[in-house]
């Protein structure tokens, strides 16, 4: 032991620091594996690549299951540390606790059937191939069922509840049940409400332009929000994602010809995920307490960029100047706004506009409770989903698997409880919203004078560099006065399309 080890007043809370930056660099590694895989990676690597991320998944759980390091917490807890320090003992338990209570085989074997889907499901998903994926998803849920079923016998949670927790700490199906069923009394009307006030409106023409023209508008938008290229890149992929590490965030998004605002607003999005990562604390970096506090806070600063932000008027009049620039087009704002601001349900979830959008969450949500209780198995998927397509937003999925089960990313790569998160986010976005409005005043007169960087600088002050130190109700909280209230949500789709 050095001479600062012995003269520390707390020696068993800084091996514990030690430990999780070695657990930190390996997870860095572990990011750029994965986004190589869906980015540049060889059609021909998958199967060699699966099974060095199933090793490396396996180190980083043993590394995280060390009898040093669990000894070393409790040992930590008899010390006297700051507040800061407190927090992130609190936040290293709660991810000791989700890696010991699954055993190495496990998360080895999870993490080489995941990969093995998710590569199989990128050919299958163009190929509208249900029969060739469903195989390989019930293979992948029968051991999420496993972790969850040993995640809730350890936490005392049920099943699902545990799944919930890996992404955000505290929530539960009792709380999300009576959230999207309060928005099932009213968003079904809204829809039929907002859409009445629509009709007049006329169809947009969508400009055509090449990939590489969309590529350098994207850039362009994302320099104008504040995203760092020292410590980023963009690039693309068959399903947008934001990887990586803070200091090393990678974004992707995917582009199509005939339509500019699906690759525009996607990589809008992930540069919230970006800018968050890229404002978290610094000095707390390769701890737990350095990290986004959980993943509907992370929603919350996409979502805040892609619809509070990127779709107020101010914005898309700035928008609008960037796209004719760089695509060559003569799109007016009025256009835009038709474009990006039309209620339509569709499909495709991250295609979805905001009012529509939490309709496919309410869906899935349902699809993984029923998973996870055995209600319902993967051989039912195509017709539950089906009805509940029909039910929710009128639509119809019968025998399109492509846009219908088999869309989303999520289930091939083994992450269930993720979900709810997209719409907890969109609600915390609005709450924060309504918090930043009344400090800094109305937000599209700060855009339109040139002021984007005091809204950056209010969620970098306010959340990005807070990490972990707070609980999800103590940040928001202190932010905006209260815990999570729906209201807020609701007034801000009011304002926006029926006002």
């Amino acid at each position: 032991m050095t001479a600062d080890k012995q003269d520390s007043a707390t020696p068993h809370y800084d091996a514990l620091c030690a430990a999780f930056r070695q657990i930190h660099h390996f997870e860095h590694l572990r990011a750029l594996g994965d986004w190589d895989q869906a980015t540049m990676m060889p059609s021909g690597g998958s199967q060699g690549r699966g099974e060095a991320m199933a090793e490396l998944a396996l180190h980083i759980h043993g590394l995280k299951t060390a009898p040093s390091l669990v000894d070393g917490l409790a040992a930590a807890g008899e010390e006297t540390l700051t507040p800061e320090q407190a927090a992130n003992l609190r936040e290293m338990r709660y991810h000791t606790l989700q890696a010991t209570a699954l055993p190495g085989a496990l998360v080895q074997q999870k993490t080489a059937l995941t990969y093995a889907c998710e590569h199989a499901w990128r050919q299958q998903r163009k190929d509208n191939d249900w029969q060739g994926f469903r195989p390989n998803l019930e293979k992948v849920i029968a051991l999420v069922r496993e972790e969850a079923q040993i995640l809730g016998e350890v936490q005392q949670l049920s099943p699902y509840d545990a799944l919930l927790n890996k992404f955000e700490p505290g929530c539960q199906t009792a709380a999300l049940d009576k959230v999207f069923g309060e928005l099932r009394t009213w968003l079904p009307d809204m829809i039929q409400q907002v859409q009445a006030r629509q009709q007049s409106w006329q169809a947009v023409a969508i400009p055509h332009s090449s990939a590489r023209a969309q590529q350098a508008l994207n850039l362009d938008v994302m320099q104008l929000l504040g995203f760092d290229f020292n410590q980023g890149r963009l690039d693309t992929s068959s399903h947008p994602f934001s990887g990586g590490v803070p200091g090393d965030v990678r974004i992707t998004t995917r582009y199509d010809e005939a339509d500019f605002a699906t690759s525009l607003y996607s990589t809008i999005h992930e540069v919230g995920h970006a800018r968050y990562e890229q404002g978290l604390p610094i000095d707390w970096r390769g701890q737990p307490v350095g990290l986004a506090r959980s993943m509907a806070i992370h929603e919350s600063q996409s979502l805040f960029f892609e619809m509070q932000l990127a779709r107020s008027p101010a914005m898309i009049a700035l928008l609008t100047e960037k796209i004719n620039h760089h695509l060559g087009s003569q799109l007016t704002q009025e256009s835009l706004t038709h474009l990006v601001q039309r209620v339509t349900p569709g499909l495709i979830r991250v295609d979805a506009d905001e009012v529509t959008y939490p309709c496919h969450i309410m869906l899935r949500y349902e699809v993984e409770k029923g998973l996870i209780d055995h209600s319902l198995e993967v051989a039912d998927l195509p017709e539950f989903w089906d009805n509940q397509m029909q039910s929710l937003l009128g639509l119809s999925t019968k025998g399109d698997y492509r846009n219908g089960c088999m869309q989303d990313i999520h289930w091939p790569v083994g992450e269930l409880g993720y979900f709810p998160s997209y719409s907890l986010g969109a609600m915390y976005a609005a709450q924060f919203k309504a918090s930043m409005v009344e400090t800094l005043g109305d937000i599209d007169s700060l855009i339109a004078g040139g002021n984007i960087g005091r809204l950056m600088n209010w969620l970098e002050q306010n959340i990005w560099s807070q990490g972990s130190r707070l609980t999800t109700d103590e940040l928001v909280t202190k932010v905006t006065g209260e815990v999570l209230n729906p209201i807020h949500f609701r007034r801000h789709l009011e304002q926006r399309y029926l006002a």
